[in-house]
This record gives C-alpha cells, structure tokens and sequence, in this order.
C-alpha cells in the first residue's frame, strides 16, 4: 500500500526548517543539535521524554506533564539537574525564542549524559544530565482514519519494563509498528500479557459500544494524560465508560473505535485486522468527544 498514514501526520511546514532547538542551555539551529555518540541515550536508550501541545500561547495541562515526567525521573533515579520552574522556563525559552504561540509540539528528553566508558553501568555517566527540547511547528494532517492490525508483540509486565514509563527505548513498540505495516495497516494494536485489548504502539486506544465507551483497566498501557482527561470528560457529560478487560471479538464488534494522544488529540480509527469499525468513518461518539475535549483544553 502507498496511502501509509501515522498518528503523528502533520501538515509540513517550512518553518521547521529554521527551528532552534535546546541542548543543555544553549538554543541551536537543527544541523549543529547534537549530542554525543558517548550520551547514554543514544548508546542505551537511558532517558526520558516528555510531549507537550501549544494551543494558543498555552501550554495543554502542562501540571499533569510536569508531574509525569518528574515521577519518572524518579523511577529511573534520574537526576534531571533543575527543579519543575527550571523546566518550564527551559520550555518557554524555547518557545519564545522560536516566536510559537499555537499548533506546535514540543518533546523534551532527558537522558543520564555522557558516559566515560560505552558500556551500561550508570556510574558511567559523569557529565550530569542531557536536557534537549525539540519544539516544531505542527498541525495534524490525516487524510482518513488510521487503520490497525493486531500484532504478537505485548505490552509487558511493570517488573520488566513498565509500560506505564516514557522511557527512550521504545524498541518493543517500534518492532509492534514494523509488524502492522508488514501486514498492510498503518500501526500496531497491541494485546496485554493475558490477551486483552490493551493499546496501540503509539497512542491510548478506546472503542465504542452501544454509546458507552470502553478503553484497558490501564494496567498495562501508557500513563496517558489526554486517555485520562477523555475519561473524565466523558463522564461529566455523562457518557458511560469502562476501564476493563475486553477482547478482540468485542473490538470488532464496535461501532467506533478511536485513540488518544497528545499529539492528535482523538484520531479515529477505521479498520482493524482487515475488518471495517462501524461506518469506516469518525462515528458520532467520538466527533462529541473531540468537542468536549477542545472546550477542555481552552479553558485550561
């Protein structure tokens, strides 16, 4: 198939190209951004990531993402060298300096630094922290529903790897990616260790049944603020919702299904496993969702 979309498809935009972008202090343009090939998270992928969405001169529910990425500094023993005003100034310094004020997308990544030595022991990294803030200009762009395909790769158990962490080794999602196009879909859906609907490679994932709106206990997926706020503004409007186990046969079964991001919001989703979800289109559910989430984010 040549029509391949992802859930972070963005308009281009030239302004892009000229984008300064923060390393350990300093704002640089693109081509001098680097980082050590001795930093540990390029040579290990010790790190951590934060993604925040600008929607007119506001940074959306910037508390719950400072929270997130401080526990999971936390988590790691990281020390990520600034307390959480040094981040957001960090944060608007680059935003300033990038003259944003909307549609923009901003990833902040954490690793341990340099290591003397290229092997694994964190004692190995001496420098303190790498801090690097990559801010772009970004509209999402879909040209029409995602569609999924069920891969072998899980979401694991917490003493593994937590995948409630955004970590930088996203090897398994990325392998779960490879595995949908491989079977001609646009991303993964990804089962939990007892065979359950859990989440795609990407994004939180909900569907619709019956006007009631089911997503995973949690247990097993991504710790999403947008999957969070989704739930909660769906039961203000009183719109019923599960947090449950459910399978594939109840997937299928739906009439709409749709994912949760910081970066699209609510993207729909049209097929899964070649089999079509409702119309194929956005369903209604999911069209009053995407309202009362935007009337959320502007009066946060």
């Amino acid at each position: 198939m040549t029509d391949k979309i992802s859930t972070h498809q963005a308009a281009e935009d030239q302004r892009n190209e000229s984008i300064l972008i923060y390393v350990n202090g300093e704002l640089l343009p693109r081509e001098k951004a680097v980082v050590s090939v001795y930093d540990a998270g390029f040579m290990l992928g010790d790190g951590i990531w934060e993604g925040l969405r600008l929607y007119d001169g506001r940074w959306a529910f910037l508390d719950e993402h400072m929270d997130r990425l401080f526990e999971a500094s936390r988590a790691i023993d990281l020390d990520i060298g600034m307390d959480r005003q040094g981040v957001i100034d960090a944060l608007e310094k680059t935003r300033a300096a990038n003259n944003m004020t909307t549609d923009a997308h901003a990833r902040l990544m954490i690793t341990r630094g340099v290591k003397q030595r290229p092997f694994q022991h964190p004692s190995l990294s001496v420098t303190g922290p790498s801090f690097v803030i990559i801010m772009e200009h970004s509209t999402p762009s879909m040209a029409r529903p995602i569609r999924l395909a069920t891969v072998p790769h899980q979401r694991g158990l917490p003493m593994t790897q937590d995948p409630k962490l955004n970590s930088h080794s996203k090897l398994n999602c990325i392998l779960a990616c490879i595995a949908a196009e491989k079977a001609g879909a646009d991303e993964a859906l990804m089962l939990d260790v007892h065979g359950f609907v859990n989440t795609t490679n990407a994004c939180n994932f909900f569907i619709v049944r019956k006007g009631a709106v089911w997503t995973s206990t949690g247990d097993y997926c991504m710790n999403g603020i947008t999957r969070q706020k989704v739930i909660d503004v769906c039961r203000a409007d009183g719109i019923e919702v599960h947090e449950r186990n459910y399978s594939l046969v109840d997937t299928y079964g739906a009439d709409e299904a749709f994912l949760t991001g910081t970066f699209g919001a609510q993207t729909p989703v049209s097929e899964i496993d070649g089999r079509q979800i409702g119309t194929g289109e956005m369903g209604p559910v999911t069209q009053h969702i995407r309202g009362l989430y935007k009337a959320l984010v502007e009066k946060s």
